[in-house]
């Protein structure tokens, strides 16, 4: 949710923001409107109940005679402070589902534009030169047992697959490979629901445009998550907490659940899109004037990660209009998958300012002792997407795939994944 204060002060730079997004900007004035009359409203509320408090006052003290015209002049002034009160929680809450609707103010510096508009930050690693046909990752999986994808598909339909043996254990090793890393970097490890109330899922940015690829179990009135960012955010929702000793930082790995609505043929062959995967992010809690220092370095461990699995890749700053209404700013880091001649989405990370924090209603205590909204930042760390990347990018004319030497102690110390007999 937005700074109402920005709203009053500075409501440009909110109508900068959603042109740069490509997104409604007459919601701004409206929200500014609203919030005049709610004002407004809530002034004519208080100014009647500090009347009605002073006639109180005077009942207790009047005479016999005075005390029955008091008593019926402050039984009608109850009657408009009643009426008062209500339309002064009404405009609130029309000016409430105004802001709602408003994303967050993005960060300047950001590209606007849409999804194709992003800016390359940098490229790292080697792209590898084969001096054979490369497989992709199906065949590759398929013909040394790792992914099956058709009885995925048998058992619970297209986007669905298997992922067995060493596949199922190069997953597993990925994941405790970056649990480790983020570890390292002071990160509590969590292991989070993967079904959160309404009120979390539309607290963390999720049920908005992009609403029709989440599952909802309407007899439970629940959500399944897209990722562990939602249960991270409502971790601490309607608490204030203790950043004395520097941001609360947690690692939530989970599974993650999407319906992918709207891609139907983009991407079906494989496990680059599917409805469930695993996936490691991580979740800051931070003070608003170090959120953008601490984007970097949530970066900085994801490049790290990339370059121990020796993956060649990508840093993009992403377009406003392909953000998603959260964040203020997201780089996306995509991996080199060489059978597509082309760069792929491995890991984001967003910095969300204070819009999810406003939402769920969390805060900090500062040194003066007053209490402030507290920023978030999420960044993922691993994901099954990234079997696609390290396959390809480390397959072998022998039709074997090489294991980056940081996920071999995770797979008894294997260096290659080989075809059987």
């Amino acid at each position: 949710m937005i700074d109402a204060n920005l709203l009053r002060e500075n409501p440009e730079a909110i109508r900068v923001s959603q042109r740069a997004r490509g997104a409604n900007v007459e919601l701004v004035d409206q929200a500014v409107e609203a919030d005049k009359v709610w004002r407004k409203a809530l002034v004519d509320f208080e100014t009647l109940r500090a009347e009605q408090n002073a006639k109180s006052k005077l009942v207790a003290t009047a005479s016999k005679e005075e005390r029955p015209a008091l008593i019926a002049a402050g039984q009608a002034l109850a009657a408009e402070v009643k009426a008062a009160e209500a339309l002064a929680n009404v405009k609130e809450a029309e000016l409430q589902e105004i802001i709602w609707k408003i994303e967050n103010v993005v960060i300047e510096g950001v590209p606007a534009g849409g999804e194709d508009d992003y800016v390359v930050i940098r490229e790292e690693g080697v792209k590898p030169q084969f001096s054979f046909k490369a497989q992709d990752h199906v065949a590759l999986g398929e013909s040394l047992d790792l992914i099956d994808i058709e009885r995925g598909a048998k058992i619970s339909g297209s986007r669905f697959y298997f992922l067995k043996g060493w596949g199922a254990r190069l997953e597993l090793a990925l994941m405790n490979l970056a649990l480790d890393q983020a570890s390292k970097a002071g990160f509590t490890a969590l292991i989070t629901p993967t079904l959160v109330k309404p009120e979390v899922m539309a607290g963390t940015g999720f049920l908005g445009a992009h609403a029709d690829e989440i599952y909802y179990l309407p007899a439970d009135d629940l959500y399944l998550t897209g990722t562990s960012e939602v249960a991270l955010a409502g971790y601490h929702s309607n608490e204030i907490i203790d950043l004395s000793d520097g941001p609360k930082r947690y690692a939530g790995w989970s599974t993650c659940y999407r319906r992918e609505a709207g891609s139907h043929g983009k991407d079906t062959r494989g496990i680059l899109r599917v409805h469930q995967f695993n996936k490691l992010e991580m979740f800051s809690y931070i003070a608003p004037e170090e959120a953008e220092a601490e984007h970097q370095r949530l970066l900085a461990w994801q490049e790290a990660m990339l370059k121990l699995c020796e993956l060649p890749y990508r840093v993009i700053d992403t377009a406003a209009g392909d953000l998603g209404s959260s964040a203020a700013r997201k780089y996306d880091i995509e991996a080199w998958v060489p059978t597509q001649e082309t760069y792929r989405e491995l890991t984001s990370t967003s910095n969300c300012t204070t819009f999810q924090a406003r939402r769920l209603n969390i805060r900090y205590r500062k040194e003066d002792g007053k209490t402030a909204t507290v920023a978030t930042l999420n960044g993922t760390l691993a994901t099954t997407r990234w079997l696609v990347a390290i396959l390809e990018n480390h397959q072998q004319a022998d039709g074997s795939v090489r294991i980056p030497p940081a996920l071999r102690p995770y797979l008894g110390g294997i260096e290659v994944i080989e075809q059987k007999g």
